[in-house]
């Protein structure tokens, strides 16, 4: 499944740069064309950032990449209680 997702996620990326190099740089395109190269872009930036952060988490729950920072509950609460003193 890991792999199915990076395969989304690359096609998805490569569709966001492709349609938006057209829909920014092309000049002959009409206004229908222009839209469509617009969503279809905005579609692989969508696409990408939900595909990346899909495999960001399940990387970090496989034990794979080393999970983030964030304080646990408990923790944050004595921080910001000796902070207050």
């Amino acid at each position: 499944m890991q792999k199915l997702i990076a395969i989304i996620n690359v096609v998805a990326w490569a569709g966001f740069w492709a349609f938006g190099y057209i829909a920014l740089t092309s000049d002959d395109l009409t206004d229908s064309q222009l839209v469509v190269a617009a969503i279809l872009a905005f579609a692989g930036l969508v696409t990408g950032v939900l595909a990346y952060m899909k495999l960001v988490r399940s990387s970090e729950a496989s034990g794979y990449a080393k999970g983030s920072n964030q304080l646990d509950a408990e923790a944050r609460n004595r921080a910001q209680q000796e902070w207050e003193k």
